[in-house]
């Protein structure tokens, strides 16, 4: 568990209820930060729904965003109380282990499941002097990034390597090894998945051309499986 929240008090936050992995969360609720507990409890003001105050439901998962922009962040919790401090009411909210960094789509996002593997340079190596990447399957990738079931657990910001497989006979269809990906969030996979977690990653690119590889590549997915 991170620190203690360095968030002021009465900052705007927006809300969501938590969603399956395959979409993503409607910040529809709107309150405001008031302090601090301790480094896994904060208050905040009770979020209006439809005109009433939000009904407490302590089993669902909420999603509370912070900042703007490249810096905005959200932070995972579920209710834990409802405090009274003076005449007010304010909810208590239990952070859970997740808190990821929020980043706006700029490229088109497909959704598609490909066989993919992922590897650490600092992973031990085999009998062949190699290191030996594990399978993966995405969910949805883009020119960007992707959103992968995997088995391992990684910190927020930590660094993979990607290695996309051949589609097709075509050029544009060749495989992309090597591809560096930074962890935004982690999550645990759902109950039934093959894989034990499930992982956003950004793509970071050393030069311009290794954007349009991926850009072509997926071109080449969307018109192959007719998305």
């Amino acid at each position: 568990m991170a620190g203690a929240l360095k968030i002021k008090n009465g900052t705007k936050l927006k809300m969501a209820f938590d969603v399956p992995v395959e979409d993503d969360p409607v910040f529809n609720m709107l309150c405001t930060f008031y302090k601090s507990l301790d480094e896994s409890a904060f208050l905040i003001s009770i979020p209006m729904v439809n005109g009433k105050p939000l009904e407490v439901d302590d089993t669902k998962k909420l999603l509370i965003r912070y900042g703007d922009g490249k810096n905005a962040m959200i932070l995972a919790g579920y209710v834990d109380d409802i405090v009274k401090d003076g005449i007010r009411r304010y909810l208590k909210i239990r952070r859970v282990s997740e808190q990821r960094q929020f980043f706006q789509r700029a490229d088109e996002r497909i959704k598609v499941a490909l066989k993919v593997e992922y590897l650490q340079e600092t992973w031990p190596v085999n009998e062949d002097g190699k290191i030996e990447p594990e399978e993966a399957m995405t969910l949805d990738v883009s020119a960007g990034g992707a959103a992968l079931y995997i088995n391992r657990r990684f910190d927020v910001g930590e660094v993979m390597e990607l290695n996309l497989p051949r589609i097709g006979t075509s050029e544009k269809g060749k495989a992309i090894d090597n591809i560096v990906a930074a962890v935004c969030w982690m999550r645990e996979a759902p109950k039934g998945s093959i894989y034990r977690n499930f992982v956003g990653v950004q793509f970071r690119f050393g030069e311009a051309d290794e954007k349009k590889k991926i850009q072509a590549y997926l071109e080449n997915v969307k018109e192959k499986y007719k998305l």
